[in-house]
């Protein structure tokens, strides 16, 4: 394997992300908005698959960072890592904020998938992470 092949993966998956994203956003809202606040088989199954497509994304992302990328293996021998805020934004808030995410999808999928009814507090954990999603998001970078 070679970096360009990890970094059309991981693009690629930023694009079924986005997908999953939304499917999940309008799940949610249903479930807020439309069944008092019960649970749908919809909500389970969006969050279930966001979750395994950010688990999937964020291996690949983290492998290709670490043993593949020319640009941390130089920002970090130059030491400008966090120095340089191109750097810093692409080698250490970019995967840590999507790391954070995905680790907060994993909580909603299991309390999604073990209680009923929808409390607030698991809508704004939602919502923390889609903030961090949208904000870590190269968005550049994939639709440039």
């Amino acid at each position: 394997m070679d970096f360009n092949f990890m970094l059309q993966a991981h693009r690629g998956f930023a694009y079924l992300i986005l997908l999953a994203i939304a499917i999940f956003v309008v799940a949610l809202v249903v479930t807020m908005f439309g069944y008092s606040g019960k649970i749908s088989k919809l909500l389970r199954k969006s969050t279930l698959f966001t979750m395994i497509f950010f688990h999937t994304q964020a291996v690949i992302g983290l492998v290709m960072l670490f043993f593949f990328s020319p640009g941390f293996k130089a920002a970090t021998a130059a030491g400008t890592l966090m120095k340089d805020s191109v750097s810093r934004n692409a080698y250490v808030e970019h995967p840590f904020a999507m790391i954070v995410a995905a680790v907060l999808l994993t909580i909603l999928n299991k309390k999604f998938k073990t209680n009923d009814k929808l409390q607030m507090s698991w809508v704004i954990m939602a919502v923390v992470a889609l903030a961090l999603v949208l904000w870590a998001f190269q968005w550049h970078r994939l639709f440039a």
